[in-house]
């Protein structure tokens, strides 16, 4: 078989772009071979671009010599075609591809490149191995899944940076090479061949450079900035990762929350979604009480306090703890349950909990029972189930552990994560989280007021709870409750939420000098370390630095959730595996000993 060469010819359009308003139009497509189907006389080749798909027809009555190219194709050749479009015969049109009503007629066919049998085929729906599709993601890439996926990434990440743009921001790049900074995950470290023995770090965000830049008088600033962090990999995480990263002076939250209301709401746009912002707000300590979690998904109902609907009494009969909270939730259409899998879903459940002190109450039963029937119907009247529904109601049993007297919200918690595990073994059946593709799939909140800090049990120390450049509510520090009770102190924090994930946190900052090192100071660091990691930061402090705050969201996690993927490897071109592996070029790899010499470096292998 021989190749041609592309030469001076020019493709004319691409391969889905054409309808029947085409018809008898002159066209030039290329592409690769999706599919080949020779009906002797006739070869029917489907020529696929990342537009689509449209249907070739070689006659060998009206070219011989195409006709015998075509007889050489296979799938996933790269081919040219020239000919001209024609209406297909009313009972042979595809109503369910875009150029189903047309094929093309070729009178010419070029074969510029072959292939090897692939290991899957780029016309599969779904390819079920996923180490394969990453090994070789140059296929992966080609399906129109994954097409549709990065023209969505395309046009998310076009309308954020418009949006922006066209509200004063202004996009301002920052360096990858910086200095390690306590971001909450350990850094990439990258060592200097010049400075032998030192290390520059991979940014895990550009959260000093952006405050740097306020400070500098840019006012509004923002970037799609690429980010690093050495963690444990999961569905949600990748080493590197893409966010959304911009800071404004003079801020209020809620002029940073109607800035990201309006960025998003064009960011779905662009996939045909109409948000109706402003989104629900509340704070961490609703979130806990309502949520369980502090990244509440809202496509459920909250869960319901009862504590003030079971009297003493009744809570003494039941063998219930006096004082604790008794919690009930309601899981929609899961409530159809024999008795078998009711048995087997109590004990589920009282699995789940193990010795926490948490048990399942039956409100089914009460309603059998002539003493407690009553409290049934009083919880009923408080969580106002509909007749399918799953009624879930969690109590503390008698002796429950001392956790409660240092931890007062882990029953809320526990709690909380039996909501969403239930939820989820009901999903499928139920249609609990089914998409249609409306506004109404997507529950948004803000919730704020975090815990400035959090205890480290282990550690014995109070640790930040977001990063340590994050300002705490104006009375919590003239109170002197940054000394003498940290527990009870405020973040002005704030964080995104969608359908239970976390898009993104953000903060008012710190632009007093005296507030930062009071932080750093609390958080165990000495003055001297403080010069030594932030000394240029504090510095700058001193010099007139306004208010301000600012956010990051994961652009990532914004796609893959409007593209109704449940992994970002979907969404990110070249993604890691969950051993942080590139399957296709096989990275991370050994170094030559002359590279390690050249940086002053050897490896020790831990064993």
């Amino acid at each position: 078989m021989t190749l041609d060469f592309l030469g001076t010819l020019e493709r004319t359009h691409m391969c889905g772009d054409l309808r029947a308003a085409n018809d008898g139009q002159p066209v030039v497509l290329m592409g690769w071979v999706n599919r080949r189907r020779d009906h002797g006389n006739l070869i029917f080749l489907d020529v696929r671009d990342r537009t689509g798909i449209t249907q070739i027809v070689l006659d060998k009555e009206r070219g011989a010599a195409a006709h015998l190219k075509a007889e050489s194709a296979r799938p996933e050749f790269v081919v040219a075609a020239v000919g001209q479009v024609r209406l297909r015969d009313a009972d042979l049109r595809n109503p369910k591809m875009p150029t189903g009503d047309i094929e093309v007629v070729a009178t010419e066919l070029l074969l510029l490149n072959d292939a090897k049998t692939p290991p899957f085929s780029p016309a599969e729906d779904a390819i079920a191995n996923e180490e394969v599709r990453l090994k070789y993601r140059y296929l992966d890439l080609r399906r129109p899944e994954m097409q549709h996926n990065f023209r969505l990434r395309h046009e998310v990440a076009r309308a954020i940076r418009n949006y922006l743009s066209d509200d004063g921001f202004l996009e301002i790049e920052t360096p990858f090479m910086t200095r390690s900074t306590p971001e909450g995950a350990r850094d990439y470290l990258v060592p200097s061949r010049v400075h032998a023995g030192e290390f520059y770090a991979l940014p895990q965000s550009p959260q000093i450079f952006k405050q740097i830049l306020m400070v500098s008088g840019f006012d509004k600033y923002f970037q799609i900035a690429r980010c690093f962090r050495d963690e444990d990999l999961r569905a949600d995480r990748q080493p590197e990762f893409t966010q959304i990263d911009l800071e404004t002076t003079f801020p209020s939250q809620e002029r940073i929350f109607r800035i990201v209301e309006g960025f998003l709401t064009a960011a779905f746009k662009a996939a045909n979604i109409t948000l109706q912002p402003p989104f629900v707000q509340m704070t961490y300590d609703e979130a806990i009480r309502h949520y369980g979690i502090d990244k509440p998904d809202m496509r459920l109902p909250a869960m319901t306090d009862l504590t003030d609907t079971v009297t003493p009494d009744l809570r003494t009969q039941l063998k219930i703890e006096q004082a604790l909270p008794i919690l009930g939730f309601v899981i929609p259409s899961a409530g159809t349950l024999s008795g078998t899998q009711k048995r087997s879903l109590i004990e589920e459940i009282r699995t789940f909990f193990g010795e926490t002190g948490l048990d399942f109450l039956d409100v089914a039963r009460l309603k059998t029972n002539e003493t407690f029937a009553p409290l049934a119907a009083a919880i009923a009247d408080e969580m106002k189930p509909a007749e399918a529904d799953l009624v879930v109601v969690i109590t503390p049993k008698l002796g429950t552990p001392e956790r409660w007297n240092y931890d007062p919200q882990w029953i809320y918690k526990k709690v909380g994560a039996l909501r969403l595990e239930l939820a989820k073994k009901f999903a499928d059946k139920h249609g609990l989280f089914k998409q249609t593709g409306t506004a109404a799939d997507y529950k948004f909140c803000w919730v704020t007021d975090f815990p400035m800090y959090e205890w480290d049990e282990e550690a014995k120390v109070w640790q930040a709870a977001h990063h340590p450049f994050t300002s705490p509510h104006e009375d919590d520090i003239t109170s002197g409750r940054l000394v003498s009770d940290k527990g009870a102190v405020r973040a002005l924090a704030y964080d995104i939420v969608l359908n239970g994930t976390e898009l993104g946190s953000g903060s008012i900052r710190i632009h007093r000098k005296d507030v930062q090192a009071e932080i750093f100071r609390s958080l165990g660091m000495s003055d001297e370390e403080q010069k030594a990691r932030f000394g240029f930061f504090l510095d700058a402090l001193e010099y007139g630095t306004p208010p301000h705050g600012g956010i990051a969201l994961g652009l990532d996690r914004i796609v893959m959730i409007l593209a109704g993927a449940t992994s970002l490897r979907e969404v990110i071109a070249f993604p890691k595996t969950a051993r942080a592996i590139d399957l296709m070029v096989d990275a991370p790899t050994p170094v030559s000993d002359q590279q390690l010499r050249d940086l002053s470096l050897r490896t020790v292998v831990r064993t």
